[in-house]
């Protein structure tokens, strides 16, 4: 989808872009090879196409962090699918005081917790966040992301950021991440149905205050799900966004056809 992305170009929208698709010009590579394009001057396609060829080159040298800065950050699922393997699913949980309490971390390698006071710091988190070119949140935008700039103000988060909060909205649905698993089909285990935020500053005030094991385990369960389950709702979502689009003839590869057939 990304190749098929002409937001990039200064003063194109959606509205342009879905005319470029209809007269044809539904890829980089066929807008270059298009000397002319209807309602566009000679100077302008020429600066297009300079801009096209620099994001191409960028595309193919796998520089996922220049389109975080040439993509609007509402157009930024485009990257999904080209980047998915070398995503990070994050969420992050706080206590009464808004102090982060829990780093998860979930990618390539499985799930990581950094916790406070123990693998929760700036080193460690930079180690973990710079392997990974996309990142996934839930309300990351507005929540996630500039919590972890107030406390790691060194911390580069360069990646492009996809916000499944604004993408859900984009398709019509309401509510916190929780109700649209339930919509979507999209499972946790059965003690964390009814598991909140508020019960995650409980149990980690029982873990600090009086060392409960099972307090931290439950704790911890709770942020895995809120991590491993961004994957498979980014997945349907970017099926549907892509459809939604209307530009028929770009080809959606699995596992997100499979994933698209089966959350419904």
């Amino acid at each position: 989808m990304i190749t098929s992305t002409f937001c990039l170009l200064p003063g194109v929208g959606v509205r342009t872009e879905c005319r470029f698709w209809r007269e044809g010009l539904s890829r980089w590579d066929r807008f270059l090879a298009t000397r002319e394009v209807q309602g566009i001057s000679a100077d302008r396609k020429a600066l297009f196409d300079d801009r096209i060829a620099e994001a191409r080159e960028h595309h193919t040298q796998d520089d996922s962090r220049y389109f975080a800065k040439a993509v609007p950050p509402r157009h930024q699922w485009r990257l999904y699918e080209w980047l998915r393997e070398r995503a990070l699913y994050l969420d992050i949980e706080t206590d009464s005081f808004g102090q982060i309490t829990v780093v998860g971390l979930y990618g390539r390698d499985g799930y990581t917790a950094l916790v406070q006071g123990e693998s929760l710091g700036l080193i460690r988190l930079r180690e973990e966040v710079s392997r990974y070119d996309l990142l996934v949140t839930f309300c990351g935008s507005t929540f996630d992301l500039p919590m972890l700039r107030a406390h790691f103000p060194d911390l580069p988060l360069e990646q492009p950021h996809i916000d499944l909060c604004g993408v859900s909205r984009q398709l019509g649905y309401r509510g916190g991440l929780k109700a649209i698993e339930r919509r979507m089909g999209i499972e946790r285990a059965e003690a964390l149905h009814d598991f909140t935020g508020q019960d995650a500053v409980r149990q980690w005030n029982r873990w600090r205050h009086q060392r409960d094991e099972d307090a931290r385990r439950l704790l911890l369960a709770y942020n895995e799900a809120d991590c491993v389950n961004l994957q498979p709702l980014a997945d349907a979502f970017y099926c549907r966004l892509v459809q939604a689009s209307g530009l028929g003839d770009v080809p959606v590869g699995e596992p997100f056809r499979q994933r698209y057939t089966r959350l419904r």
